[in-house]
């Protein structure tokens, strides 16, 4: 079969093995004039009938009621509740990631439909730690980013039980606790694009996010697999829960959107195909961009910031020309 000519595939742009419908389009919340249809009709297709983020409230609250230590033992800083904490988001970061690697790539369970980009991960490439890009990501991931994504969770757990921030319970307001799952996202691509836009300043770059940008040719592990300082600003951004009123839920999905959407968002397949039909979303090709081409796409399709600054890569042609037209400029700049 030709590559890139699959079922399904809608291949735009020959350097790619899998591209989405293109130009790529970002969310509508700042189009104007506004089309209130269009922003209710994008919202439902993230959060309704089945999809990761309602799959994400589902785990958060699950647990909550099963796998979180009881806040009353959180009060003071012991060893006890803090390693539950972290083996468990040891073994989330295993299961998920460990487990979208090995059905995508170590028994290509589809082979190579709908992965954007053809190239194998790399293996035997002194770029990456122990010669190889899985080992390398895995060690980041789990090394540096189950520990500083726990280390947070901690501090917040120990914060709430202690009676820092404003927790309150569903039954105090029930509308409230329902809209923070749908405004959090928001909150989270906005700190997500302006940290990011700081880590591709050079100095941050060549210390820490030249580790995460070691992965042009990005894979599940690739998601986490960050400096530590990239982790400690990164996850930084859940703080934000000992400033508004929330409960543990919402920091628990809040967190697994940072982290799983991470994995999921970096799997390089646009979904992952049941029965010869798209049923499980995936990689996201604006981000794919972002590290294929470095100086573009830093924020996510959720916001308006790339398009703002000039820095949006919609996958044409034309937007690549855009794209090396200013990375000229800027190479000028710091000649």
């Amino acid at each position: 079969m030709e590559k890139g000519k699959e079922p399904g595939s809608k291949i735009n742009n020959p350097t790619w093995n899998y591209t989405p419908d293109l130009p790529i389009k970002t969310a509508p919340y700042f189009n104007w004039p506004p089309d209130p249809k269009h922003i209710i009709r994008w919202l439902i297709e993230r959060w309704f009938p089945i999809t990761e983020r309602g799959l994400l409230v589902c785990l958060a609250i699950f647990i909550w009621v099963f796998a979180a230590p009881a806040l009353e033992r959180c009060k003071t800083l012991e060893i006890g509740w803090m390693a539950e904490i972290y083996f468990r988001n040891f073994m989330i970061m295993c299961l998920v990631a460990g487990g979208a690697h090995l059905y995508l790539y170590t028994f290509s369970k589809q082979q190579k439909l709908l992965k954007f980009d053809a190239k194998d991960l790399k293996k035997n490439n002194s770029l990456f730690s122990f010669k190889n890009q899985v080992w390398d990501n895995m060690f980041w991931s789990l090394a540096s980013g189950v520990t500083v994504w726990s280390m947070y969770e901690i501090i917040i757990m120990w914060g709430f039980a202690n009676g820092y921030g404003f927790m309150f319970d569903f039954s105090d307001n029930r509308v409230w606790f329902v809209a923070l799952f749908f405004l959090l996202p928001f909150w989270q691509a906005f700190a997500f694009y302006w940290i990011h836009r700081a880590l591709h300043w050079p100095p941050l770059y060549r210390i820490a996010h030249v580790v995460h940008h070691r992965n042009t040719n990005i894979g599940p592990w690739s998601g986490n697999s960050m400096h530590p300082i990239e982790h400690v600003l990164w996850l930084s951004s859940v703080l934000i829960h000992l400033v508004i009123a929330s409960h543990p839920i919402h920091v628990l999905f809040f967190q697994l959107s940072q982290v799983i959407s991470a994995i999921t968002n970096h799997s390089g397949f646009e979904s992952i195909m049941v029965r010869d039909k798209n049923k499980i979303a995936m990689g996201d090709f604006f981000h794919q961009l972002h590290h294929r081409y470095y100086e573009c796409n830093y924020g996510s399709i959720e916001t308006h910031w790339d398009k703002l600054f000039g820095t949006f890569h919609d996958g044409t042609d034309e937007g690549l020309e855009i794209t090396r037209r200013r990375k000229r400029e800027m190479h000028k700049r710091t000649i």
